[in-house]
């Protein structure tokens, strides 16, 4: 019995940490987001890849999600940017009975809720939906929660565990606490917006998907 779990041990180890690893991803087309993506700040690894396509969890969704995370409502009403993937850390909770929109770049840690609908306070077996949105190059902190009907500007910083019930559309802002207020305000001095980093990608992936491939996606497939 050793001696066979030895046998698969090194062919594991073959397959998937050596070079032969290395050509598949490099260039089997089927494999090539695992290559491309490998030093984004939401890459897409080998154990999300292949849960998603190969054992069909979370199949629906077109973005790398941790076995943890949940989407519930409908992943048809959820844009997701240009490396940004809601659910890629664990433990977040993305209801998306209204549509979510979050721009390219921008990071969400574990734990977050992005809750796009809330029950109707006389008849709680009804909702009131609304939307999500969500700038470039913002960053969620682990542990918020963004409510109904919230913009939120490009390079807005949400401190772990705000919860975030109004917008803040002008964005470059540090916001925190319960109800969530701006800390940080950088949005009205130019010479330190000037100073935020728009970077980019060499390889630009929507998800799974290349983003030369997304606008015909979008069009064909979601909501948003």
């Amino acid at each position: 019995m050793i001696p066979v779990l030895r046998f698969f041990y090194r062919g594991y180890i073959f397959l998937f940490h050596g070079r032969c690893y290395s050509w598949i991803v490099k260039h089997i087309p089927f494999f090539k987001p695992l290559y491309e993506t490998r030093i984004n700040e939401s890459p897409i690894k080998f154990n999300q890849w292949f849960t998603h396509k190969i054992l069909g969890n979370n199949s629906g969704p077109y973005w790398p999600i941790h076995h943890t995370s949940i989407v519930s409502g409908s992943w048809r009403n959820i844009y997701v940017g240009v490396d940004a993937a809601p659910g890629i850390s664990g433990g977040c909770y993305i209801q998306a009975m209204g549509k979510i929109y979050i721009d390219d770049y921008t990071q969400i840690a574990p734990n977050v809720g992005l809750i796009s609908s809330n029950h109707f306070m006389l008849d709680i077996r009804k909702h009131v939906i609304n939307e999500i949105r969500i700038g470039k190059y913002c960053r969620i902190g682990m542990g918020s929660i963004i409510l109904p009907g919230v913009v939120l500007g490009d390079f807005t910083t949400v401190s772990a565990g705000s919860i975030v019930t109004r917008s803040f559309p002008q964005g470059y802002c540090v916001i925190s606490g319960n109800p969530a207020k701006i800390v940080q305000d950088y949005s009205q001095n130019d010479s330190i917006k000037m100073k935020f980093v728009k970077y980019k990608n060499l390889f630009e992936y929507n998800g799974f998907i290349p983003s030369s491939e997304f606008n015909d996606f979008r069009k064909n497939h979601l909501n948003v």
